[in-house]
């Protein structure tokens, strides 16, 4: 698998990778790696387990959920006014704000302020949003490096890969793996692995943070994300914890943060909420490591020149849809993929799209449009794990009902005949509604059932039908119906 796709095209919101299979076929090929399936197994368990030990320890922690999501709710609903307020404290405080429609325009935007620099290369601090919009891949094409700095994304990096988790992008590669990576491909983009490296985690740290001490000395421009925003004093904020964001933002002299609309909060004593939430949703911590606030430019004090790029690539689109919008409160803590047993058992690239899991199936039909990814809202089983794990309250399961019913809509509308399932449905539907039309259903599927069923068993089925019976065996149909067996036996003692 490789990451090195093409940049998006003006108008594209990039988001999902370009070439990748649906959902179906990827998940067909990821679940015959048995070695995935057991890097993504330990390390869920792992992460899991603490988020619950730490979340447990808060008596107000329903109460925390609870507000977060009224914040986000409230924020939402007037996220122009926030916006706006947002523009104002920035700039105010001595940055410049840019506003970027989509991909292609933010892309754009960060390019010719690196360009402006005189620099070839820049340093990045741990950022969806930058490859949401692919901005590597642009930056190369103008002829500028970009180095990740975070040791998961420099992992990917580094192995020419794409990002499996929004936490830990690199959690489908095991310390080998990562050991060989960086004995092989570390001397081709600066300082070599150490001779003899091993796979303990401390070696492995130590071999990545000589390799980016000297790119955090030299670099002059730094790109980097934000997890929130403060409206009322335009300070942003990164939680991060390995150093390297502290570093990243504080070292060269020019930053530039590419934050999605959605990551503003009106004010201070909002953000004491979510710095309770997130790092025990994410990584089982009481508290992140490091927390980097800055607020505009400071004489004499980090970056001389800082520039927020707004980014909007589908949020105001679904911000628009009643039910859908939930989706835009995440607050990528990762919690609702470390439960779901769809993404445990597949991993992250199976998505085919830089946000994985439960809430990228919500979050990129709607950031790329329905049809784009038409097969995401089906990966899941709708257990709402996902839903009793998520921080902010996000009702992942009402959203991906709704979007599987604009994905069957879509897809009607597409085709002028009606397909094979939508006719099966509309004939259930009739049978359904009708006990005669059941009854005479029940009695015909009993018949035969009967006869293709060995052992109580009915298995593989040919034609239309292998497709629901190729992985699963069916307990062949009862002789009588309920409703017959209530009738015969139990109606008279009413």
């Amino acid at each position: 698998m490789t990451a090195r796709d093409p940049a998006p095209a003006p108008g594209s919101r990039g988001v999902v990778w370009l070439g990748a299979p649906s959902f179906p076929d990827a998940a067909r090929i990821a679940l015959g790696d048995t070695r995935l399936r057991a890097n993504l197994k330990r390390a869920t368990a792992t992460i899991r387990d603490k988020r619950v030990a730490v979340a447990s320890e808060l008596d107000d922690w329903e109460d925390l959920r609870d507000a977060a999501a009224a914040i986000k709710n409230r924020t939402a609903r007037h996220l122009d006014h926030y916006l706006v307020r947002l523009e104002e404290s920035v700039t105010a405080a001595g940055g410049t704000v840019h506003w970027a429609c989509d991909a292609a325009e933010a892309n754009r935007i960060v390019t010719a302020l690196v360009q402006a620099t005189g620099e070839r290369e820049v340093v990045k601090v741990k950022s969806m949003a930058t490859q949401e919009i692919g901005l590597n891949e642009h930056l190369a094409d103008a002829g500028i490096t970009a180095y990740e700095t975070d040791l998961a994304e420099l992992i990917v990096q580094l192995g020419d890969d794409r990002p499996s988790h929004i936490l830990v992008p690199a959690i489908h590669k095991n310390r080998t793996e990562i050991r060989d990576l960086f004995t092989a491909e570390m001397g081709r983009w600066g300082q070599p692995a150490p001779e003899n490296l091993g796979d303990d985690p401390r070696e492995l740290a130590e071999a990545a943070r000589r390799h980016l001490r000297e790119k955090f000395l030299t670099a002059k421009v730094a790109v980097s994300g934000a997890n929130f925003a403060v409206a009322d004093t335009g300070t942003v904020v990164v939680v991060e914890s390995e150093g390297n964001g502290r570093m990243c933002l504080t070292l060269p002299e020019t930053l530039i943060t590419v934050m999605g609309i959605e990551k503003v909060i009106p004010t201070w004593s909002d953000l004491e909420v979510f710095l309770q939430l997130l790092p025990r949703s994410s990584t089982g911590e009481r508290m992140n490591p490091y927390t980097s606030t800055w607020t505009g430019t400071t004489d004499g004090d980090g970056p001389t020149e800082f520039h927020l790029v707004l980014l909007d690539n589908g949020r105001t689109d679904t911000l628009a849809d009643e039910v859908g919008r939930q989706a835009l409160a995440c607050i990528r803590c990762s919690a609702c993929l470390n439960v779901c047993p769809v993404f445990e058992r597949t991993g992250g690239h199976a998505y085919g799209s830089v946000y994985p899991g439960p809430i990228g199936a919500v979050l990129t039909p709607q950031l790329v449009g329905i049809e784009q990814a038409a097969s995401l809202p089906f990966a899941s089983t709708l257990c709402g794990a996902c839903y009793d794990a998520c921080p902010v309250k996000i009702n992942i399961p009402e959203v991906l009902a709704h979007l599987r019913a604009e994905a069957v809509e879509a897809k009607r509308t597409a085709n002028r005949l009606p397909t094979a399932e939508a006719v099966a449905m509309k004939a259930a539907g009739k049978v359904l509604d009708s006990p005669r039309l059941l009854a005479a259903a029940q009695k015909a599927a009993a018949l035969g059932g009967r006869a293709v069923a060995r052992d109580g068993r009915i298995g593989r089925l040919p034609g239309p039908l292998r497709g629901w019976s190729d992985t699963r065996d069916t307990p062949a149909p009862p002789v009588e119906s309920f409703r017959t067996w209530w009738r015969k036996n139990k109606e008279g003692e009413r």
